[in-house]
């Protein structure tokens, strides 16, 4: 007898594989879709305590993506993150630093003065989100106006120190471009730069299109 005539015969290999290949087409297809949505890359790339960070940046006239760019990268949003050499919070201040920009913000009367005289003047407070990344933030602007509206170069000097930064750049070792970030001679500093600059990069592609993060004044 004529096996091809037999009941229950096997199905073709080719039915077969034009099923799962038709299975796993759909799933790409589904995860194609789940990534080109904003709310994907909003889930891969939070941004916590939004308001602190939309409200400190409004004040002291700074991108609030620039600043929770910074806090990605010096604390991943940890609170209780302390360096070793004993940088505290969210955007990792060293205490005398922190002193230092509250005392010459207080000395204002209105905008981000009358913000930082709201808040409790207590060494402790400088841990909580609210008073660190409203301090942070103002000295993220104004080492934007030392270096004369060069981003580049004062979010380097937040890693190094202004004084560093001036000194590469009046000696030529560094010209204070993003693209030559390499003629940076301190590694950690030119990481984190390249960090800082790479997720302001996806913040900007993820949130800024969103009036919230608009809070420039």
């Amino acid at each position: 007898m004529d096996n091809h005539s037999q009941p229950g015969k096997r199905r073709p290999k080719f039915v077969i594989l034009n099923r799962r290949s038709l299975v796993a087409a759909i799933l790409l297809i589904a995860v194609l879709i789940i990534i080109s949505t904003n709310s994907f890359w909003r889930m891969m790339y939070p941004i916590h305590y939004q308001k602190n960070i939309q409200s400190a940046a409004a004040f002291a006239k700074v991108d609030p993506l620039l600043i929770a760019s910074v806090i990605r990268v010096e604390s991943k949003f940890q609170t209780e993150d302390v360096s070793h050499a004993g940088a505290v919070g969210l955007m990792q201040l060293m205490p005398d630093t922190a002193q230092w920009i509250a005392d010459t913000i207080r000395q204002q009367t209105t905008g981000s003065g009358g913000a930082v005289n709201r808040l409790p003047k207590d060494d402790k407070q400088l841990a909580s989100p609210q008073y660190n990344i409203l301090i942070g933030s103002w000295y993220v602007q104004n080492l934007i106006q030392q270096f004369h509206g060069n981003v580049t170069a004062a979010v380097a000097a937040y890693n190094a120190g202004p004084k560093r930064v001036q000194d590469w750049l009046r000696s030529g070792t560094w010209d204070g471009k993003l693209q030559d970030i390499d003629q940076i001679p301190v590694g950690e500093t030119r990481h984190f730069v390249d960090r800082v600059f790479y997720n302001y990069s996806l913040y900007k592609k993820i949130y800024g299109h969103d009036p919230a993060w608009n809070t420039q004044t």
